[in-house]
């Protein structure tokens, strides 16, 4: 009324945000099978781009070029799927010994633990009888879901080619779209925005591929040496785990020590194992990830395991894959704006610098005086 702006209390603020973060990760999660699909789709088409580009460049009709890109994206893919496929099949024929020597190992484990700690035999095996029913139960409702998965997956792989030959095709075409959404005198800043999220993108995504490349074959390479089935099979798996932060790296390590402790002779190979993954984890945490992985943007710890669980909560294993480079994004977002600069600084890794001995020189230095 008197010329003065009218502003909402913190709490009001706090309400609006939370009820419109809440609607926000709603909707993100009733449309996870449109989303999902598209947002791989876009990280794909970004990390194809430069090879679409190639072949424009060498006088390549672009229809064409997305084309020979997509289809040579397609041989490399059926070729790992290939080798995927063919150590699981060998797995798979060796299921049934892998299944009997673990079952005699369970046996001498129950015999180790009713002498140890005191406990009958039959007991355990009735707990053991209680949890397999339990497990049983809810088997029809886990196979349900199983197919439903399976059937989602097969969608996915058929549509995920059209999506990211479209966005690659309609890239001039989204790109303009961008530009008219905002101003004129805003169109350096979004275009300085889009290329930034291409350049993180395409750093992080074909850095992970290389590493994913070299932790396959030393995880292969340490897993033959010591004798272990499957040795190719776990190393790849080993690898695609990596992947995911923090988590991934612990359920790597765990599948081949379950290996070795039931195919080998000496329970120290599962302990062997555990060296060589933690060497070669020495090896990709201090030079593979900031030699060929790290991107412009730097995403702190905290920051990325709650990504990884919510995202892994809102849309399962393809959510923990996406939380990264959707924070990356979200960063750099967030660092072109100075109403969201701090929340580009929160999800940073940028640490201020603490001096911890600044108070107590100046303490000495006002008795000296």
């Amino acid at each position: 009324m008197n010329g003065k702006l009218y502003t909402l209390p913190i709490y009001v603020k706090a309400s609006i945000f939370f009820v419109g973060l809440y609607v926000v990760v709603s909707i993100m999660y009733i449309t996870q099978s449109i989303v999902v699909p598209l947002i791989f789709a876009l990280i794909i088409a970004i990390v194809l781009h430069p090879v679409v580009n190639f072949f424009v460049k060498i006088k390549v009709n672009r229809l064409v070029a997305i084309i020979i890109t997509l289809t040579l994206t397609f041989v490399l893919l059926a070729g790992f799927g290939t080798l995927l496929v063919t150590q699981v099949a060998m797995f798979s024929e060796s299921w049934p010994t892998f299944v009997n020597k673990f079952t005699e190992l369970f046996n001498e484990s129950v015999s180790w633990a009713s002498g140890y700690f005191d406990i009958s035999p039959s007991k355990i095996e009735a707990w053991v009888a209680k949890t397999k029913g339990e497990m049983i139960n809810t088997d029809g409702s886990a196979i349900k879901q199983t197919i439903i998965n399976v059937g989602n997956g097969v969608v996915i792989m058929f549509v995920l080619p059209v999506y990211t030959f479209l966005f690659l095709y309609y890239k001039p075409f989204l790109m303009e779209f961008f530009h008219r959404l905002f101003s004129e005198k805003n169109h350096g800043a979004v275009g300085e925005v889009i290329n930034q999220i291409k350049t993180v993108v395409q750093r992080y995504l074909v850095g992970l591929v290389i590493e994913v490349i070299i932790i396959a074959f030393l995880n292969s390479i340490g897993l033959l040496l010591l004798g272990i089935e499957y040795a190719i099979l776990l190393g790849i798996i080993g690898a695609l785990l990596n992947l995911i932060p923090y988590i991934g790296g612990i359920v790597a390590v765990a599948l081949p020590m379950m290996i070795a402790l039931v195919t080998t002779s000496s329970p120290l190979t599962a302990l062997y194992v555990l060296g060589i993954y933690y060497f070669i984890q020495i090896i990709d945490n201090n030079y593979i990830v900031p030699k060929i992985v790290a991107s412009k943007v730097k995403i702190n710890a905290l920051i990325s395991i709650i990504a990884i669980f919510a995202f892994g909560i809102l849309w399962g294993i393809p959510g923990m894959f996406l939380s990264i480079p959707l924070i990356a994004i979200l960063k750099v977002i967030f660092d072109h704006f100075d109403a969201l600069k701090p929340w580009g600084f929160f999800l940073g890794d940028n640490m201020p610098g603490v001096d911890m001995f600044k108070l107590k020189i100046s303490k000495k230095k006002s008795t000296s005086s």
